[in-house]
């Protein structure tokens, strides 16, 4: 029961913002160019800010066992290619499509929701573990489903396609930011204040932004658009990824507190990048929008009892 309070408190704050998005769209005519103008900011430059900042920070951080990260990359990407071929086998998607429909199978709420929720469930112990997922969580999974979405769109042998798919991958705003901030923090270098300020204002916005602009889909799409869709996506967000990392977290013979800690990051609901990702790939926007909010809720369930199991194995 505690567990599921902490997890409400922690919740709510997020439902709120989304309702706010929705409220705003339904109620105040912020519709169209307006919510797509809101999107691509906090995708062009809010995001960025926050991975930015994040990954700058990635030469400081304290040393941890790193085969956590063969643990949970390993089982999210064996998700991830079972998820992308359900999704054209079962739905009929195009390439696109069904990487946008993986993607919200494996992409969690690290950021908003990982952090504190680790820190009041497992303590402070496990927040190093949880720190160096979260680094690469965005760079993994944002340059999986970019490759994955461009080789889709420009598939061919052609050195020309692989070097356009390199090329988009690396102009990409969200992939970009995160490898000029891994770059920037071993230069070692600090940033003038005034600019980290400024940053750090941008990157602050980046949460809020981002559910306020899912909310605005949801006015626009539904709940129901795509249920069956977001019905699966959820399904492979808070089942079958934590069973994945688990199983690969105690094959590899990660200590209990490493454990613990990615299985509890892999049992976190659908991300709202993941309806950025949406929508800078035109696909998937509805399905993706009602996944995010019907995990989100569903969690505050099947979150508690993965943290209950992990404790007891």
């Amino acid at each position: 029961m505690q567990a599921f309070l902490q997890l409400l408190d922690l919740t709510a704050p997020l439902f709120l913002l989304v309702a706010l998005g929705y409220g705003l769209a339904r109620f105040g005519g912020w519709r169209g160019t307006l919510s797509d103008a809101l999107a691509r900011f906090v995708f062009n430059v809010a995001v960025p800010s926050l991975l930015f900042r994040l990954m700058s920070d990635f030469s400081t951080l304290p040393p941890v066992d790193a085969r956590l990260l063969l643990a949970y990359f390993g089982g999210t990407l064996a998700i991830y290619a079972a998820a992308r071929v359900l999704g054209k086998a079962a739905f009929g998607q195009d390439g696109a499509a069904a990487s946008v429909f993986a993607v919200g199978g494996v992409f969690g709420n690290t950021v908003l929701l990982g952090l504190p929720l680790a820190r009041v469930t497992l303590g402070e112990a496990a927040l190093p573990a949880v720190s160096l997922v979260i680094v690469f969580h965005s760079l993994v999974l944002w340059t999986v489903v970019t490759v994955s979405v461009e080789w889709a769109r420009h598939r061919s042998p052609s050195m020309a396609a692989l070097a356009r798919t390199a090329r988009d991958v690396v102009l990409n705003p969200v992939v970009a930011s995160i490898l000029l901030g891994v770059a920037f923090g071993f230069t070692g270098l600090a940033l003038p204040a005034v600019v980290d300020r400024t940053i750090s204002l941008l990157s602050d916005a980046a949460a809020p932004l981002s559910l306020i602009a899912l909310g605005m889909s949801l006015e626009q799409f539904g709940v129901r658009v795509g249920w069956r869709e977001s019905l699966a996506m959820s399904t492979i967000k808070l089942a079958a990824m934590p069973v994945a990392i688990y199983a690969c977290a105690r094959l590899i013979g990660l200590g209990p507190v490493d454990t613990q800690a990615v299985t509890l990051l892999a049992a976190l609901p659908v991300g709202a990048n993941v309806y950025l990702m949406a929508k800078a790939f035109g696909a998937l926007e509805g399905p993706v929008s009602s996944s995010i909010v019907a995990s989100t809720a569903l969690s505050a369930l099947t979150t508690p009892i993965v943290i209950s199991m992990t404790r007891l194995g």
